[in-house]
């Protein structure tokens, strides 16, 4: 039987919004999301995460459901509304007192807090006052409030991820206006992305300079996912690679390399903003570890300057900007979200970051999928989720086998939640929720995981 090396880190995966609930309670301060919720037709069926999964006032028993199934890791991420309301100067002892007290217990279960700084949620007043990541002084913000949380959580927590998915943030929140803070513009992603990396590599810099006698690692987590040429032309192997540039390499490249991927500056000009040396030299290096955030793939071919249809399951980076054409194979079996499920993509997708940026150590910090559960007799029977993760965890295996770092595998998620724009119609869960209960029921594959995890094999 094959098997994963014994130290590979089994975990899964939550964010603040998405579960906690709590929205404004114990001096918690309004997020963007708070507010983007409240825009009629914006999230399906008008819902919120005002109280989600409750998770602020249920986490002893969330976290015995993860002891129950062997998890070893849980990655969850820090509202900065919660423990600063204003997202600058003053502290919300209340909130500290919560993420204090969640961290205990999970190592009181024997289970490793990965904690993600940045999942979206940017504090409000940091918005209408600053302009959110459009404003450089966000950089600084973003500094200071890492370092708040270093120095209250990291005498117990070794694993940080400063942002989550920036691309999201950039594309989606400031680009495609479909995610908060709602803007659309060809512009201003580029800019938010910049922001959003100097950020990150200032809350290292933090890290690394103030917190080495913690002995713990730090890095970012991007999403993407793989882009197989349409066909074996020249062109369409171009545009396969340009497509990964523009959604993956737009955010690794300046960590790894020092600066943006030569395509995006031919193409963006003046769009793209520029790093000054000192920033190229802080940003550099800026990650101990490659986060990786996976979960399908898509045929991409040279559209010949062709107007593509901007979509959330497009490209990554405007989508005029690159002349990419995106399809699906018909024969792919798709997930709720219409994401083709492709375990082959993932592995290439590895070796490719394995290729371009000098073997690092990687861990999946998100990959799931979301099916129409149902909850009969008390049980989920989920098949096609543990058809999802075997298939993806095999690829896991053979990428280990052909010389790719992977450290470890996060999966989305712990349990069903707020899925952003979707609401609570789209179900990632390893574990079932009946929202007007709030009662968490184990699906097959939250079995399947465990026995997964047990044996330390995906077969």
């Amino acid at each position: 039987m094959r098997k994963f090396p014994e130290d590979f880190i089994w975990g899964t995966a939550t964010s603040s919004y998405q579960i906690e609930g709590a929205a404004d309670i114990d001096g918690k301060g309004p997020s963007i999301w708070d507010s983007f919720c409240t825009i009629p037709g914006r999230i399906a069926q008008g819902e919120t995460g005002n109280i989600a999964c409750d998770h602020y006032h249920k986490f002893k028993e969330d976290i015995q459901l993860m002891k129950d199934m062997g998890v070893k890791a849980y990655r969850f991420s820090i509202a900065w509304a919660r423990v600063m309301p204003t997202g600058k100067g003053e502290v919300n002892e209340k909130g500290i007192q919560f993420y204090s007290d969640l961290i205990d217990e999970l190592l009181k279960a024997g289970i490793e807090p990965w904690v993600t700084l940045y999942h979206w949620d940017l504090p409000l007043a940091l918005q209408l006052e600053e302009d959110g990541w459009l404003n450089k002084n966000m950089t600084d913000y973003f500094a200071d409030y890492a370092n708040l949380c270093f120095d209250r959580f990291g005498d117990r927590v070794k694993n940080w991820i400063t942002l989550n998915e920036p691309w999201v943030v950039s594309i989606l929140g400031y680009g495609q206006g479909v995610f908060a803070p709602g803007r659309s513009s060809n512009s201003e992603p580029y800019l938010a992305a910049h922001n959003l990396l100097i950020a990150h590599a200032k809350a290292v810099a933090v890290y690394r300079e103030n917190y080495g006698h913690q002995e713990g690692q730090i890095g970012i987590s991007n999403n993407c996912d793989w882009r197989e040429p349409l066909t074996n032309s020249e062109e369409d192997k171009q545009a396969a690679e340009r497509a990964l540039e523009f959604f993956l390499a737009w955010f690794a490249d300046p960590v790894y390399k020092g600066d943006y991927p030569e395509v995006m500056k031919e193409r963006l000009k003046e769009r793209l903003p520029e790093f000054t040396e000192e920033e190229k030299k802080m940003i550099k290096g800026s990650s101990d570890f490659f986060g990786l955030n996976h979960y399908t793939t898509m045929y991409a071919a040279n559209s010949n300057g062709e107007q593509q249809e901007i979509s959330v399951n497009g490209n990554g980076g405007i989508s005029e900007d690159q002349d990419v054409s995106l399809s699906l194979d018909k024969s792919w079996n798709v997930t709720l979200m219409d994401w083709a499920v492709v375990p082959w993509g993932c592995k290439k997708l590895l070796k490719w970051i394995s290729n371009r940026y000098d073997q690092p150590n990687i861990y999946i910090t998100e990959n799931g999928c979301a099916y129409p559960d149902k909850l009969v007799d008390g049980k989920v029977n989920d098949q096609e989720r543990v058809d999802f993760y075997q298939g993806y965890l095999k690829a896991c295996q053979e990428a280990i086998d052909e010389g790719v770092q992977l450290k470890g595998y996060f999966a989305w998620s712990f349990m069903d939640n707020f899925e952003w724009a979707s609401g609570y119609e789209k179900r990632f869960g390893l574990h079932y929720v009946d929202f007007e209960t709030l009662e968490r029921v184990p699906k097959k594959s939250a079995h399947w995981f465990k026995e997964a995890i047990e044996k330390n094999s995906a077969e």
